[in-house]
């Protein structure tokens, strides 16, 4: 059942011990910024009017979810700090300081549940959209276009093509990985775990009493066999590969065990846990019997971690990191405003988002952009005809042979842009050391993608609290230097 309320509380409303809360206050402007209201109808229209207890209201579970991003604390101690801080409150919505939880840290789970990945962008999208779209217009009337120096080819291009007389802006476009907070995986650890989850099982589905005994499944010698070579410093590779051969066939003689218990005593047993491992084990074990036939160690869809079977390895090319263990996220960077293009778990050649990203961008803005700043894996020539088409300049080298003679200004230009790239490598840096984009805590798949979003939308809130901290600065200069300059006319 889900109570009807807007959502809407002002300052003087807020009853506080510790008097009137300071409007300047980061968490009172945030609050300011959301139009609760609106999303408290598309949030209700998840939940039944009439059947269970009330449910938590959008500004409760959004500003919840806000304070945890920022904060980067557990669940448990998001809870003790909106006790702590009346701010806090005043976020999600309470109407007076209170020491009671409004709710028990296990509600947070259910908040990521029920504010989606398209909730979150919509909002995003609405917020910041209207203030790009006045950077933009600035710039166009400033006539400064990004203060980009063109060559004269793309000059004559742009010049042939009467459709760019309004492109302006600059689009950023880049991918990167949000690493999931799982063990370092290895085939023989995985084998072993799998073989442990298996055995768990078989004690599970065993009724006390039973005239026969539990199937053998010579757990002690398996144990053994594993720490045996993962006790070794430097094993051989061969003493590796014997080493998962039989971890291998301990694992098909416990998933028998397993599928004939299944047969006799029904499934009922089992928990929900176990019940979706057997399922993910039995797809472990085919994978990694295949690999071994075949003397490979890749596969289609390859499992890293059996409690998060959609984690996928991404190969990212990185000196510390050749690999990561997560979801690929692409994104969008307008005048300093992230937006996620795509989450996808499977590794996906980012080349392919630049025209839906591009044509996103004039969907927001009403225009196509000046120029694309992305790396080389997005001039491909598709791309690149795309670009050309609409008065788009992309920016990189040129596809084919290097030029005999070398053109300064084709030079300073890619310099240019790659200085002007730093920004979206920057923003992914800002999420991975201070919002929890480093390692995704969350263990369910549309959980962790919540968070992924999350991160970014907080992202943008922090980018907006500072632009208007700049404005208020710069007013504040404005009024000052009048102040002296009539105080000097009228006394000096």
């Amino acid at each position: 059942m889900y109570k009807k309320d807007n959502g809407q509380i002002s300052i003087a409303e807020f009853m506080s011990p510790f008097g009137a809360l300071d409007p300047k206050n980061r968490w009172v402007r945030m609050a300011d910024m959301i139009p609760w209201e609106k999303y408290e109808r598309k949030y209700a229209e998840r939940f039944c009017e009439d059947n269970g207890a009330p449910a938590i209201k959008f500004r409760m579970a959004m500003g919840t979810l806000i304070i945890k991003q920022r904060t980067g604390h557990s669940d448990d101690e998001v809870v003790e700090d909106i006790l702590e801080n009346p701010y806090m409150q005043f976020l999600i919505g309470l109407h007076e300081f209170t020491k009671t939880p409004p709710f028990s840290a296990s509600s947070i789970t259910n908040f990521r549940k029920y504010i989606t990945v398209e909730m979150i962008n919509e909002i995003n999208e609405e917020m910041f959209r209207v203030e790009s779209k006045k950077k933009n217009d600035n710039d166009k009337n400033n006539g400064d276009g990004g203060n980009h120096k063109e060559s004269d080819k793309s000059a004559e291009t742009q010049n042939n093509n009467p459709d760019n007389a309004d492109n302006r802006g600059e689009l950023l476009l880049d991918a990167t990985c949000a690493p999931a907070y799982i063990k370092y995986p290895t085939d023989i650890n995985l084998l072993n775990e799998a073989r442990e989850k298996l055995e768990g099982m078989v004690d599970a589905l065993h009724p006390r009493g039973y005239a026969q005994d539990k199937p053998r499944t010579y757990r002690q010698k398996a144990r053994w066999a594993y720490l045996r070579i993962v006790k070794m410093r430097k094993p051989r590779k061969g003493a590796i590969r014997k080493a998962i051969g039989q971890q291998l066939r301990f694992v098909k003689r416990d998933l028998n065990h397993v599928e004939r218990m299944i047969q006799t005593f029904g499934i009922d047993n089992l928990s929900e846990n176990q019940k979706q491992w057997f399922e993910t084990i039995r797809e472990l074990y085919a994978q990694q019997q295949q690999m071994y036939d075949q003397k490979v160690h890749s596969v289609e869809n390859r499992i890293v971690s059996i409690d998060q079977p959609h984690v996928r390895p991404i190969v990212r090319g990185k000196t510390n990191a050749p690999v990561e263990f997560g979801a690929k996220v692409s994104l969008s960077l307008i005048n300093g405003y992230a937006f996620t293009d795509k989450i996808g778990w499977d590794a996906y050649n980012e080349e392919t988002l630049l025209i839906p990203s591009v044509e996103n961008y004039k969907n927001r803005n009403g225009y196509y952009p000046k120029a694309v700043l992305a790396d080389k894996i997005y001039r491909n020539r598709e791309n690149l005809t795309y670009c050309k088409v609409r008065g788009i300049r992309l920016s990189g080298p040129r596809l084919g042979r290097p030029p005999k003679e070398t053109d300064w200004a084709i030079i300073r230009q890619e310099r240019a842009d790659a200085s002007q790239r730093n920004a979206i490598e920057g923003k992914f840096g800002e999420g991975k050391t201070g919002y929890g984009l480093d390692r995704i805590m969350a263990r369910l798949k549309d959980s962790s993608e919540t968070v992924i979003v999350m991160a970014f939308f907080c992202m943008n809130l922090s980018r907006r609290l500072r632009v208007l901290f700049r404005l208020f600065q710069n007013l504040l200069e404005r009024l000052f230097c009048a102040f002296v300059f009539v105080d000097f006319r009228v006394f000096g």
